[in-house]
């Protein structure tokens, strides 16, 4: 997961709820005609699994319903495609094999394209570019040049998690050296309470678990950067060809940067 995003850089499972940035009878776009044979898990609706704990790209209200970036953007594109939104909420690794799995159409949770997940999944045009930092306690003395020596929590099953315990000699820190967590906000607890040196997550969580918690700051420097995508079932291509058409209507109306401003401010 992780995720810095601004258009200048363009770039089981419990059950399912309705998005409210969706809504509910929406008319199909040029990015869908009826011809194409798209096809969804539900008729009439885009289901789109996700972990609802990444702000501020997914986020559960007070009300039960969903908000964030890629909540409202997931919306506009069913909108575009003439469908109802339904947002899956379970844990990361989950939501990747949902969509793997043909079981949601599409996940959207600030996933990194990558090798192996792009052997068993096919990712729409990258729609961010994600930045992983590190976050510390004030005072620490963990830098980049010493996580090695350190104990790292990182949230389950995310690319910070199986980058950094992998095996020094593939770049690495080792297995023994990271405890991962079901959330990010579980890895930042841990943090606090003394269980581990650091947090390797991404920019822009990592920005509000900081501000939310005092005593918190992150390092200046990135600790890695990668390519976002909406992931879905491998061989889905009608799906994959809607979903990048609606993006780029999204980008060029603006409709996308505007989502993207309404959750992030500019520095």
């Amino acid at each position: 997961m992780g995720l810095a995003m601004s258009l200048s850089l363009l770039a089981a499972c419990s059950g399912g709820s309705s998005a409210s940035p969706s809504p509910s009878a929406p008319a199909p776009s040029a990015s869908a005609p009826a011809e194409s044979g798209l096809t969804t898990v539900e008729a009439g609706k885009l289901h789109m699994s996700t972990n609802a704990a990444f702000p501020p790209y997914e986020m559960v209200k007070d009300d039960g319903t969903f908000e964030g970036i890629d909540v409202e953007v997931a919306g506009a594109i069913a909108e575009k495609l003439g469908l109802e939104l339904v947002v899956d909420d379970m844990g990361f690794d989950a939501a990747l094999l949902a969509a793997q799995n043909g079981q949601s159409d599409i996940v959207m949770a600030g996933v990194s394209v990558t090798p192996d997940r792009q052997e068993v999944m096919d990712f729409s045009d990258s729609y961010a570019t994600g930045i992983q930092v590190v976050i510390v306690k004030e005072g620490s003395d963990v830098t980049m040049d010493n996580l090695g020596e350190k104990m790292i929590g990182c949230q389950k099953a995310t690319t910070g998690y199986l980058y950094a315990s992998d095996t020094p000699e593939n770049g690495g820190y080792g297995e023994d050296h990271v405890i991962a967590y079901e959330t990010g906000a579980l890895a930042v607890e841990a943090l606090k309470n003394g269980q581990v040196d650091c947090v390797i997550i991404d920019n822009e969580p990592a920005k509000a678990y900081v501000a939310a918690n005092e005593g918190l700051t992150i390092l200046e420097t990135p600790w890695v950067e990668e390519d976002y995508a909406i992931g879905m079932k491998k061989g889905n291509t009608a799906l994959l060809e809607a979903v990048n058409a609606a993006m780029t209507e999204l980008k060029a109306d603006g409709t996308f940067q505007a989502i993207v401003d309404r959750y992030i401010t500019a520095d």
